[in-house]
């Protein structure tokens, strides 16, 4: 494992080596998790999301990117972006989640895996340029903790609901993909807080093939409330230190644990160093994958250091194969398809 030169008053490997297993198993699901998930996900699927197509703001590699706006759950309106095929119909889709820093363009998420494919981009609720929402704050500390007090009122559901509502909006704006037209089911990419918002929202959606989580968060609370970091982990854990109850909110909203109902194909990268996520909960997340996975072992995540333009082509790399493999393979239903787990390992620096 690559030493690197920081000035963080704590490890950011937090000890952490390729070659353990999980530090601890996925935390046990309250008795009804996958009923709370489950109706959280009818109610996003019975939202007319009325989407609305914006003019073109760029065009490359390969797609003319829009403005979109669509609904979500609650009637809050959101905006984003929509890829295109510039040169024909669209043969593929994906979802693509955000970092807890919103999102502000499309930028490195575009070129998409897969020639041929749409995607939307949505800002999720309080986040990025185009997810404002009155009374919804828009900084990950505070956001992090909007609605925390109970289950039904936390901000991360509505947010998983947000990505639930784009994926509507894909298929009423590019209707060859949708289901009804035989279209393929859709990819998820998601990076840090995208990542575990996906992990949340994929269980539950068969309108989805197969995912890509990059760096995922909220992996194992109960482990992470133990771990310093200078991510939105931190701001949970001093209000976990003045409200211990707040574990019973948080048992709902675990990556590790909804990972074991996520039977999907699923990529996950994972770095052996972050000070933003902590690698053990990164790790956690793989190892409770239920269906097909393939870990991609980074030296570092969410921090600048040499070597990192060579370990994101080799990311890149591997999201291209791995969904381009999956797109080969029969599409039988969910968790079907591809090759069995292995371990691919990125450039060391």
């Amino acid at each position: 494992m690559a030493a690197f030169a920081h000035d963080f008053p704590f490890d950011p490997a937090h000890g952490w080596t390729p070659d353990e297993s999980s530090p601890a198993p996925a935390p046990a699901a309250p008795d009804d998790f996958a009923a709370f998930w489950r109706a959280r996900h009818a109610e996003a699927r019975e939202v007319a999301t009325d989407p609305e197509l914006g003019p073109v703001e760029d065009e490359r590699d390969g797609v003319r990117i829009h403005a979109v706006t669509f609904t979500s759950v609650g009637g809050v309106r959101l905006g984003g972006w929509l890829a295109l095929p510039a040169g024909g119909p669209a043969a593929y889709g994906f979802v693509v989640g955000h970092g807890y820093g919103g999102r502000h363009a499309p930028g490195p998420d575009v070129p998409l895996p897969l020639p041929g494919a749409a995607a939307i981009l949505p800002c999720v609720r309080g986040m990025g340029a185009r997810g404002r929402v009155p009374g919804i704050p828009d900084t990950a500390d505070e956001h992090v903790l909007h609605g925390i007090a109970s289950r039904d009122t936390y901000v991360i559901g509505d947010c998983v609901a947000d990505l639930w509502c784009a994926a509507s909006a894909l298929h009423e704006l590019v209707p060859e993909l949708a289901p009804t037209a035989g279209g393929a089911p859709l990819g998820y990419l998601g990076e840090s807080f995208g990542g575990g918002l996906g992990a949340l929202a994929l269980p539950w959606d068969e309108r989805f093939g197969a995912a890509q989580l990059t760096v995922p968060t909220f992996g194992n609370h109960p482990l992470r409330l133990t771990l310093p970091c200078v991510g939105s982990g931190e701001p949970l854990r001093a209000h976990h230190r003045v409200h211990p109850e707040v574990t019973e909110v948080l048992r709902y909203f675990d990556a590790a644990t909804a990972a074991t109902r996520l039977e999907l194909p699923t990529l996950v990268a994972a770095a052996l160093f972050d000070p933003v996520v902590p690698p053990p909960g990164q790790f956690a997340v793989y190892d409770a994958l239920a269906g097909p996975r393939e870990l991609h072992v980074m030296s570092a995540g969410h921090f600048e250091h040499p070597g990192l333009d060579t370990e994101q082509e080799a990311l890149r790399a591997a999201r291209r194969r791995f969904f381009a493999e999956r797109t080969a393979a029969p599409r039988n239903g969910r968790g079907s398809g591809g090759p069995p787990l292995s371990r691919s390992r990125s450039s060391r620096a």
